[in-house]
């Protein structure tokens, strides 16, 4: 819409003598109840006009109707002129923009950017906030390579810690040697069943000493088991041999069930860091600091930063003993990060509980003069809530994300049998479908949401087929599809339409706007952006469905205009689809 915003720089020049700048020039989606496409907000140019803003949005509006042979009429409401385009524009604008295959294929731009998701824990299986986390950080990853950045998809996993030694010990002590092979079980579930165990265990432990006249805290401290975990986490910082040899095997159960559940997600990942190669990263960040006078010791040798004078608190940075905090570890795995790729952008995707944790580490990267610091940023979301009662977990706290998937997929089986969309299919091919509508349902009820929001997620909601839900755009896709199948169109034939209906004319506008919207989400890192377009395009497509026949079309030439406009609005459904990771059938 360039055109319009420099038609509207000569126009307040002519009539105003006044020069403005294209930024004060505000163009928006005309609102449904407005006749038009496109409008132009006026107050700002009340004070060069220095006449109402109806008076000036109408003459406006005349010269551009004069000047713009693409202007068929315009109308003004206050402040607000809104403009409708020929149908000659809209239908230039399906041929020369949207039909082509290089429609909304951006170049690449020459930046680099990292999005670091999932950050697993290797003594639990994945849980329904780590779904949250995987389907964003993927979301933005294909939002940005579409957008023409080169990206490097990132795991840092937690595979070190007392955490893990909890795992680990009470495994040695209750296991009897059975692994994933023995029992069948998954491997990340096998090790996340003995965290549980250690946490029971050491509870009975606690209530033992209480009742021998201990305090909650004391008998906390006191408890064998916690202090043998703690003897194992030194022993490994020791390299103790034995310690070592199992926290590689049960690790190596873990990574072969996280594998299966990513697969089963359909997320990917092009580098891993490992906390245990990491964890004693940030020292010399540490030793630079205190060279800059960032950083200052104190009595008791330990290192802090002090941040009131920015708002916030003093922040430890290395203990007494020399032994790092989690912040250290940050500033140098961001360090390594940026010396591995070099990137222009580092995105990390974690929870809102740790906004202030990054708050503090972009801001310590600053002041110690890393010129990349500005380049990062926190992709903050909300927690995921489930209805009371819907779904328990093997743990009793969380849901586990396998768990989840199963029963999506299982509510996708119902409603699809339900509706009798599937009598005609083969058993893989119901299967490959069930997963296809679940994970479909499942993604996009999580990405449709703003993700600073808490949501609510509802597994039946979310699978409806008439809802503002994955299936319903899948099943919108696989229409178009059927409809596509029974006919033979030349796409490159230009049809010449004497007037277009509005409903035609909507689905037009409607399409010509991907590719802002894949720029939109990726300058403000949100794929909701994308989950709400297609939905609008969607239902923007049943509209034009329902209202014109397509293959008893009044006469060929409208059937082939109406079987182009159904064939870009499957394209631009698929691509935007596939980048929140949803694939979409082509029968259903």
């Amino acid at each position: 819409m360039d055109f319009i915003i420099e038609a509207v720089l000569k126009a307040v020049k002519h009539l105003y003598q006044t020069e403005i700048t294209a930024d004060s020039v505000n163009l928006q989606e005309t609102r449904k109840e407005f006749e038009g496409q496109v409008t132009i907000v006026t107050f700002p140019f009340i004070k060069f006009s220095r006449k109402s803003p109806e008076q000036t949005g109408a003459e406006i509006g005349e010269y551009l109707k004069e000047s713009l042979p693409q202007i068929a009429a315009f109308n003004t409401v206050k402040g607000f002129l809104n403009i409708s385009l020929t149908d000659a524009y809209w239908l230039d604008q399906l041929y020369k923009e949207i039909l082509p295959e290089d429609f909304a294929v951006f170049k690449p731009n020459g930046k680099k950017v990292m999005v670091e998701y999932s950050s697993p824990n290797t003594n639990k299986p994945l849980h329904l906030g780590h779904v949250r986390n995987n389907l964003l950080g993927f979301s933005l990853a294909q939002i940005l390579s579409a957008a023409g950045y080169e990206v490097i998809k990132a795991n840092l996993v937690n595979d070190r810690g007392i955490h893990i030694c909890k795992s680990m010990l009470a495994w040695q002590l209750y296991g009897n040697g059975e692994t994933p092979v023995s029992t069948g079980e998954k491997g990340d579930h096998l090790v996340g069943k003995y965290y549980v165990i250690f946490d029971k265990e050491y509870k009975k432990e606690i209530e033992f000493l209480k009742s021998e006249g201990q305090t909650e805290e004391e008998a906390k401290k006191n408890a064998p088991l916690i202090k043998a975990a703690q003897e194992m986490l030194q022993k490994w910082e020791a390299g103790d041999e034995d310690v070592i040899n199992l926290w590689k095997t049960m690790n190596t159960w873990v990574y072969d069930g996280f594998g299966k559940t990513y697969k089963r997600l359909g997320v990917e990942f092009d580098k891993f860091y490992y906390e245990s190669n990491t964890y004693l990263l940030g020292k010399d960040i540490v030793e630079e600091g205190l060279a800059k006078d960032v950083f200052f010791e104190k009595p008791d040798g330990s290192v802090w930063i002090d941040l009131t004078t920015d708002g916030l608190d003093e922040k430890l940075v290395r203990r007494s003993d020399g032994t790092s905090v989690y912040m250290t570890q940050d500033l140098g795995t961001a360090q390594l990060k940026y010396d591995d790729f070099d990137m222009n952008e580092s995105i990390y995707v974690v929870g809102n509980e740790q906004d202030y944790h990054f708050k503090v580490l972009f801001l310590i990267l600053q002041k110690l003069g890393k010129s990349w610091a500005k380049g990062l940023y926190h992709l903050s979301y909300g927690m995921v809530d489930l209805p009371s009662g819907k779904m328990k977990s093997r743990e009793g706290t969380v849901v586990d994300a396998d768990d989840l998937i199963d029963e999506m997929e299982k509510t996708a089986k119902e409603q699809t049998e339900a509706l009798g969309k599937v009598n005609d299919s083969t058993e893989e091919e119901k299967l490959h479908l069930y997963h296809t509508i679940g994970m479909g349902a499942l993604k996009y009820f999580l990405l449709k949401v703003d993700p600073k929001k808490r949501l609510l997620f509802d597994p039946n909601e979310s699978v409806d087929f008439q809802g503002h839900t994955g299936p319903f755009i899948q099943y919108t896709h696989a229409r178009i599809k059927s409809v596509l199948s029974r006919a033979e169109v030349n796409f490159a034939a230009q049809i010449d339409i004497a007037a277009l209906d509005a409903v035609e004319r909507d689905l037009i506008v409607v399409l010509t706007q991907y590719p802002a919207i894949v720029s939109e989400a990726a300058s403000s890192h949100n794929p909701a952006l994308i989950a709400n377009y297609i939905y609008e395009l969607a239902k923007t497509y049943n509209k034009f469905y329902h209202e014109k026949s397509i293959l008893q079309a009044e006469d060929d030439l409208l059937k082939i205009f109406r079987l182009q406009l159904s064939s870009a609005s499957a394209k631009i459904i698929n691509k935007g689809m596939a980048l929140l990771g949803i694939e979409v059938p082509e029968r259903m």
